[in-house]
């Protein structure tokens, strides 16, 4: 049986890494504001010219906002960690340390079907991490709080958010057209969980 240790190192580990994580996706547009004062261009112009890396700034940190949110519930269900455990995460922060290279990808280049599929990819491969350490926490002895164990709910919830991002990177990395208005699918995902209410979820 593998070692089981105190969850709360692993957090505040993980916490660390997303606040680290979350800090580089403005210092983009820091340097747009010094490149722009040496081009002489105004305040407005700063904001005016660069509508797409800021889109993208307030995008991504809206993903890993999210994502942390949901890593921060399902932690919650958690009394311990195993080694197995802890290589998961860190294949989860893994991908929420990347995606500021997409993130600064997506701001210097015009949108095609490669700069969709880079960032929505990198979205699915975060959900996909998540999903799985739901998954493996859920009923495992070792892991979960037997008093507040994680519901069949939660797990459900985020393998439909994982669903739908998986639809979201078909459309956007091969669909001509659609790029990443396919993201919006995730906005489907609370919706879907409010309508399908089946009694044996709880």
């Amino acid at each position: 049986m593998s070692k089981t240790r105190d969850p709360d190192r692993l957090v505040l580990f993980t916490d660390a890494v997303v606040a680290i994580a979350i800090t580089l996706l403005i210092l983009p547009l820091v340097d747009v504001v010094k490149e722009s004062k040496a081009e002489d261009l105004t305040a407005v112009e700063v904001v005016t010219h660069h509508k797409p890396e800021i889109s993208t700034f307030l995008l991504s940190f809206v993903v890993i906002a999210n994502f942390w949110l949901g890593h921060h519930r399902v932690f919650e269900h958690v009394r311990g960690y195993t080694s197995a455990m802890m290589r998961l995460n860190l294949l989860w922060l893994l991908t929420i340390v990347f995606l500021p290279f997409p993130t600064e990808i997506t701001g210097a280049y015009d949108s095609s079907r490669f700069t969709a599929g880079l960032y929505s990819g990198t979205i699915l491969a975060l959900s996909i991490c998540q999903t799985a350490l739901t998954w493996m926490i859920h009923g495992h002895r070792e892991l979960e709080n037997p008093d507040d164990p994680v519901s069949k709910r939660e797990l459900i919830g985020s393998c439909v958010l994982t669903g739908l991002t998986l639809v979201a990177f078909v459309l956007a990395a091969f669909v001509p057209g659609v790029g990443f208005y396919a993201l919006l699918l995730l906005l489907l995902s609370p919706a879907l969980m409010r309508v399908w209410r089946p009694k044996q979820v709880s």
